[in-house]
């Protein structure tokens, strides 16, 4: 019987001299270019995607006669293509979420694949640093923050499989795809919890109890973001459009990267805590099955029938994506499962419209904050996220199915192409 394994991911900084970071630059430029390059070549062709073996021997004549995409190695270069053919296979797919592959502009993330973890040579150097061969850059050194599996004299079992490098505002990192064998856990003996996701109060649980956080940036850092957003707007209206943005406009743009960048690990960080916390805990977790992508669409409208309040759902919808409700729940669902446990997604209709003592139902008993029962028979009064909370908590059993759009009309974005 074949052994299941589990696939993980460790990230680490990289400490790069200048010289390897500009190499690593231009080999995710030349990725971006070649994903835009086949992509031209399958919308010209409307959609008829090409042959594998055809378009492996066009990028490998490619890399000898162009000299800027021999930039990119072999391997990085064949994994541009299996992503792209994947990207077009998660679009066929009616169970997938996958949206209709694009053309990739500058902003998008730089990246680059090291597919093969034989060419990796993973070393540890000492407490705190180990390095690793990156193709076509060296040996670089990497932080050394945990064990890796196969490369730790009687670490965790399992090896390493390969490696994608990962720019961000704060310089490259390098995440490693670890395979472990996979150990069914013991049944978590904890109980059952709901939790409701909120903008006023972060978590709250089933319980009474609350999960909160104090906000990402402090007020200094609130007041230097908002400056160097009203400077980047002022440099912005004096830029001519079609040249090249000047040094000072790319440094505001980096300074505004940073400071995005320290709350989104402030975020995670707190996710992370507050997940393993309560995977521990309990056994049985209930969340909303939210669709978080249409809560928050905008509310703009069109020039014949424009929306109403938009500023002020522009806000919600920040303080939504602000809070990444989503990893929350996928930060739970693997830690629960890996301790034994399952996280469970209910309907959202009712739970927080719902006394969750005599289940009478009224939209108007929830005046922001608080829950008041308009039953007069019950009258229970309390915080309206905790009473949303119970509620998820007594439906969890209710196992919500997949979100396909089975028998729903796909939008002209969706509308996959011709086959090949």
């Amino acid at each position: 019987m074949k052994q299941e394994k589990r696939a993980r991911a460790h990230v680490a900084r990289l400490d790069l001299t200048a010289a390897q970071s500009a190499l690593l630059d231009g080999q995710a430029h030349t990725a971006r270019a070649l994903w835009n390059l086949l992509h031209e070549y399958t919308t010209f062709h409307q959609g008829r995607l090409a042959p594998l073996k055809a378009c492996d021997e066009a990028i490998r004549a490619a890399r000898h006669q162009i000299d800027w995409m021999a930039k990119l190695p072999a391997q990085a270069a064949q994994a541009v293509l299996k992503t792209y053919r994947q990207a077009w296979a998660n679009f066929f797919n009616p169970d997938h979420p996958a949206m209709r592959p694009t053309f990739k502009s500058r902003r998008s993330r730089m990246a680059v694949d090291v597919p093969q973890a034989r060419d990796l040579h993973i070393g540890r150097i000492n407490r705190r640093w180990a390095a690793v061969n990156l193709p076509k850059v060296g040996r670089v050194r990497f932080r050394w923050t945990k064990d890796l599996p196969g490369v730790t004299r009687g670490g965790p079992a399992g090896r390493i499989t390969g490696a994608r490098l990962v720019k961000d505002a704060y310089g490259w990192q390098i995440v490693f795809r670890t395979e472990t064998p996979a150990v069914i856990p013991p049944p978590h003996p904890g109980g059952r919890i709901g939790i409701d996701r909120g903008i006023n109060v972060a978590l709250a649980l089933s319980d009474g109890t609350t999960r909160e956080h104090g906000p990402w940036l402090s007020e200094g850092e609130k007041e230097r973001l908002r400056r160097l957003e009203k400077k980047a707007a002022r440099q912005r209206a004096t830029h001519r459009k079609g040249r090249p943005i000047s040094n000072r406009q790319a440094r505001t743009y980096r300074q505004i990267g940073r400071l995005r960048a320290t709350a989104k690990r402030r975020t995670a960080c707190w996710q992370h805590q507050t997940s393993t916390e309560l995977a521990e805990a309990f056994s049985e977790i209930g969340v909303e099955d939210l669709q978080i992508t249409n809560m928050i669409r905008s509310a703009r409208g069109t020039a014949e029938q424009p929306g109403r309040n938009v500023a002020q759902k522009a806000g919600l919808n920040q303080a939504i994506s602000g809070e990444a409700w989503g990893r929350t729940v996928t930060m739970l669902e693997y830690k629960t499962a890996d301790r034994g446990g399952r996280v469970v997604k209910v309907p959202v209709a009712g739970t927080s419209q719902t006394c969750h003592r005599c289940r009478h139902r009224d939209p108007a008993a929830r005046d922001g904050i608080r829950f008041s029962c308009t039953n007069h028979a019950c009258g229970w009064t309390g915080h309206a996220d905790t009473n949303a909370a119970i509620n998820i908590e007594t439906a969890a059993g209710t196992v919500v199915a997949g979100r396909g759009d089975s028998g729903v009309t796909r939008s002209a974005k969706r509308q996959p192409p011709h086959a090949a």
